[in-house]
């Protein structure tokens, strides 16, 4: 664990640094492929039911290959600038502000197709697992809080 981590039995915490600081991160998932500007937090959050990158796309660059997910839906948040998803052979528009979910079994590439950097969240999770909602899930305990 790095200094930038916390962890306690309730919670876990990491400093990822300002977003435009995003590039200095490498996902090398073999020797042969690389992604500039991707960051996965699942393990040094402890997260045990979702997956969450933070990525951050050079200008006028491109993920080289489609792919799908055998039991995770994604959700792609946009951040700041432009890009496009290519969705079972179907662009789909982004910028600040948009979000898209992606099912499982469709096929996905991302890019960014302007001459300004391109940051995005993606949260990946089982599709239809979620049971309830964060409305019938939360609920309000006598506790009050105390911000002094």
């Amino acid at each position: 664990m790095n200094n930038n981590e916390q962890t306690a039995n309730d919670y876990s915490k990491i400093e990822l640094g300002e977003f435009s600081n995003l590039t200095e991160n490498v996902f090398q998932p073999s020797p042969d492929f690389k992604l500039d500007g991707k960051k996965f937090v699942k393990d040094d959050l402890g997260l045990t039911s979702s997956e969450i990158s933070f990525n951050c796309m050079q200008p006028n660059t491109a993920i080289p290959f489609l792919h799908k997910h055998k039991e995770n839906e994604e959700i792609y948040l946009c951040v700041k600038g432009q890009g496009q998803l290519l969705l079972n052979d179907k662009y789909v528009d982004l910028k600040e502000g948009t979000l898209v979910r992606v099912a499982k079994d469709t096929e996905r590439a991302i890019r960014n197709n302007t001459d300004e950097t391109f940051t995005f969240i993606v949260i990946q999770a089982k599709e239809n697992s979620l049971e309830g909602s964060t409305i019938s899930d939360g609920y309000a305990i006598e506790k009050k809080p105390n911000w002094n």
